[in-house]
Parts: C-alpha cells; sequence; structure tokens
C-alpha cells in the first residue's frame, strides 16, 4: 500500500541528517568519526528499540524462496519500536552487517526523523499482529521506489556517509577533493586501484565527447581508460558532485 508523503528536497533530508549526527554528538560529548554509530543513535539517543524476527511470519505475507527477504523492516511509531529480519541479525550472518546498519538508518533515521509526525495514534486502531498494535510502515524491497521508502534510503544514506566527513575521508587519502575515475585492478586479490590508470572526469568528458556518437545521456556517460581496457561509467548526481564505477 502506498503512503502519500509530503515532497521533501535532497538538501532538506541531508540537512536533518547531519542534525542528527550534530544532536547525538553534543548530547554525547563525542567527536563522531566513520564508521557512524548508528546502534547508538538509534537506541540511546533515540531512544528506539530495535528487534529481530521472521518479518514475513510476523506479518502473514508468504516469503518467495527463489527471492531475497522482501520485508526487510517495519516501524511502529506507538511503541517507538523497529522490527528487523532476522536474516541480516549481524551476529548470525555477519556478511549482511552492511544491510543490518542501512536497514536500522533506514528505519530509526529516515522514517522516524521524517514521517512519524504524520502517523497520529489512533487508539481505536484494532490489533492486527496478534498483542501488538499493526506497524505504521512495513518496509518491502519490492516498494522501494514508493516515496515514503526512496526518502527513508536517502536519509540512511546522508547518515551514514556524511557529505562532510566523505569530503575530509577523500582528501586525507588523495590530497584532493577533486573527483576522479579509476580503474580497478582485478588481478590484485585486494582490489586495489592503480593511480596511474586515473582519469580526471574533466579530461574523461573531453574524451567521451570525441568519442560518443550520438551524444550520451547528459546524467550518465561512460568513457575508455587508458588502457582501453573496459568501461568506466559515472553519474553526475543532483548535488553536482561525484560519482564512479565500472562495468564490463
Amino acid at each position: 500500500m502506498s503512503i502519500p508523503v509530503p515532497y521533501l528536497s535532497d538538501e532538506v533530508i541531508e540537512r536533518d541528517a547531519a542534525a542528527l549526527l550534530a544532536e547525538y554528538a553534543q548530547a554525547r560529548g563525542v567527536t563522531v568519526k566513520p564508521p557512524i554509530p548508528i546502534e547508538d543513535i538509534v537506541e540511546k539517543h533515540l531512544k528506539l528499540r530495535f528487534e529481530f524476527d521472521d518479518t514475513h511470519k510476523l506479518f502473514g505475507i508468504p516469503r518467495d524462496p527463489e527471492c531475497d527477504v522482501d520485508i526487510l523492516g517495519a516501524m511502529f511509531f506507538d511503541e517507538a519500536r523497529i522490527v528487523i529480519d532476522e536474516s541480516l541479525d549481524p551476529e548470525e550472518n555477519p556478511a549482511k552487517e552492511g544491510r543490518y546498519r542501512f536497514t536500522l538508518a533506514h528505519e530509526g533515521g529516515g522514517h522516524w526523523r521524517l514521517h512519524r509526525h504524520l502517523f497520529a495514534k489512533d487508539p481505536t486502531q484494532a490489533a492486527l499482529f496478534g498483542r501488538s498494535a499493526a506497524p505504521s510502515i512495513i518496509c518491502r524491497s519490492s516498494q522501494a521506489k514508493e516515496p515514503v521508502e526512496w526518502q527513508a534510503d536517502f536519509y540512511a544514506s546522508c547518515l551514514l556517509m556524511p557529505r562532510k566527513l566523505i569530503f575530509e575521508t577523500w582528501r586525507e587519502r588523495f590530497g584532493t577533493t577533486a573527483p576522479f575515475i579509476f580503474e580497478i585492478n582485478k588481478s590484485n586479490p585486494i582490489f586495489a586501484p592503480r593511480r596511474s590508470n586515473w582519469i580526471h572526469i574533466s579530461r574523461a568528458k573531453r574524451t567521451e565527447a570525441a568519442l560518443a556518437s550520438p551524444s550520451p545521456s547528459p546524467r550518465s556517460r561512460g568513457c575508455r581508460n587508458r588502457q582501453g581496457i573496459g568501461r568506466v561509467s559515472w553519474s553526475v548526481g543532483s548535488s553536482g558532485l561525484f560519482g564512479f564505477g565500472s562495468s564490463p
């Protein structure tokens, strides 16, 4: 079921995520550094409880055995409680830790900060799931493009990868904030980038302009690397900053 939400610009969402980090840092007397302490932020600062459960069984929605888990989490605003699917428990499935952290930021950051005011408590609401009230929001991968889910996803991204810390880390590592496209050396078991093959985006754009026919989309372009091996693609987001990746 689609949940209508008011439009929020990227800037508004990013600003609130930055404010949450600042509030946490001030309240705890700490300097926030990566990795972002999302569990502390959600549990100790926002005072939200979170637990693991079989979400498909809990909400009576059959699980497709041929697909990944569809219901990753749910938010109960009235109870200040988050339920995350047990498949994301990092103690049981360490490989899922990244997905777990993002889901926690999505629920405890995105939905709690952006959407809880839209869900006024209804004392007449039936208890649809045992003794618990119905969840305010059930987050499903199949509904990721719904505005309510996109907003929470973007909030989680801003919370876990704040722009200021990303720029500071990039500058410390590479000595500049200039964007680069680089080839991954797949012969190296740790996939280390080869700096000699890095191409500044401005040069990549000139190269692409000479090679492209017809001209590619202004938001998703490509260029050959120096050795002509593989294809490096990049996109410019709404912030006009950088993005990079590789494709065969």
